[in-house]
């Protein structure tokens, strides 16, 4: 199931997020697209969309072909 497979890369990329205040919570998948919650630190980071799509969409993505994108929710 891919909504396994996206829980386990983000508990790769988890500490390096809790090493600077935040975290991300696995929210749904659906139609390839990941939907998460950015938590702490992330929720007000100014780079918090560079982090979205630069680093947890990038990562997922090569390692999961279906992902098509990775939004944010409140």
């Amino acid at each position: 199931m891919i909504k396994e497979q996206v829980d386990k890369i983000l508990e790769k990329i988890r500490p390096s997020l809790q090493a600077d205040g935040g975290d991300v919570e696995l929210i749904d998948v659906e139609d390839g697209v990941v939907k998460v919650r950015l938590q702490g630190a992330c929720r007000g980071c100014p780079m918090s969309q560079m982090t979205l799509k630069i680093g947890i969409e990038k990562i997922l993505k090569e390692e999961i072909p279906e992902i098509k994108s990775v939004e944010s929710v409140n």
